[in-house]
């Protein structure tokens, strides 16, 4: 059996927006935007995970967009993943990125294609990763 599990990370432009997710809004400072993050997920390992991914993704989104001189007015990214629940085996996670800019649309999709290329937690998700215990 395949449970899914909905996050979106939003800021900026996108924050009054958001439509129903999974879970409850929380809002955390974040120090691209001073309207901080909007976060819409629950608290289950399965949200936290992809939450790791949308948060990654938008926070790139705005520092490679500083670093390039992209004004961006604001980010959402929508993340979903599942699980075969009879193994607890993660059946993978996609996510879907809305930019609001000015900027002209090759130029922010070209910067969408290169944060998805930089993105730390996709990379790391993407090549496995060795989960251990620390003794105690």
């Amino acid at each position: 059996m395949d449970e899914r599990f909905a996050v979106v990370a939003s800021a900026g432009s996108f924050l009054a927006q958001d439509g129903a997710e999974d879970g409850d809004d929380v809002r955390l400072p974040h120090r691209w935007t001073p309207g901080g993050v909007g976060v819409r997920s629950a608290f289950t390992g399965g949200h936290v995970l992809n939450l790791a991914v949308a948060a990654c993704v938008l926070n790139d989104l705005y520092r490679e967009a500083e670093a390039a001189g992209v004004e961006l007015l604001g980010v959402r990214v929508r993340a979903e993943g599942g699980f075969d629940t009879s193994r607890w085996r993660s059946t993978g996670i996609s996510y879907a990125v809305e930019v609001d800019s000015d900027a002209p649309r090759a130029l922010v999709e070209a910067l969408i294609a290169a944060v998805d290329e930089a993105a730390e937690i996709p990379r790391a998700l993407r090549q496995g990763a060795a989960v251990t215990r620390a003794a105690d």
